[in-house]
């Protein structure tokens, strides 16, 4: 891969990892929020809770393959793919860009955990 196209792909990642942090900071905030003395809104809170719990844990898992990509691209084996070897597509790089795994392999590994 040219360095430029990696450099390119580089700072999508940091670009994506400030805006993950600062929504990670925005469902922390509103976790911590305090909460109403009506059982009603109280069922409602929880409820919001549990989906902004879900979207921190989301937003973590994508800041945890950002790392990992930033740290592939440090040590030059950023676009590799992790099962064939074979280089990945700069066009999906450019789409997935913390993709481990070319297209045909990322199928291949979709269809064996389905079954």
């Amino acid at each position: 891969m040219l360095s430029q196209e990696c450099a390119e792909i580089q700072e999508i990642l940091l670009t994506k990892r400030e805006e993950l942090a600062n929504r990670l900071e925005r469902i922390k905030d509103n976790l911590i929020g305090g909460h109403s003395a009506d059982s009603q809104e109280q069922a409602q809170e929880l409820e919001n809770a549990e989906v902004m719990d879900a979207l921190g844990n989301e937003t973590q898992a994508e800041l945890s393959h950002i790392a990992r990509a930033l740290d592939k691209i440090k040590d030059g084996t950023y676009g590799i793919c992790v099962t064939c070897d074979e280089e990945i597509p700069i066009a999906r790089l450019r789409a997935y860009p913390f993709a481990e795994r070319c297209i045909r392999c990322a199928t291949a590994e979709e269809i064996r955990s389905a079954r």
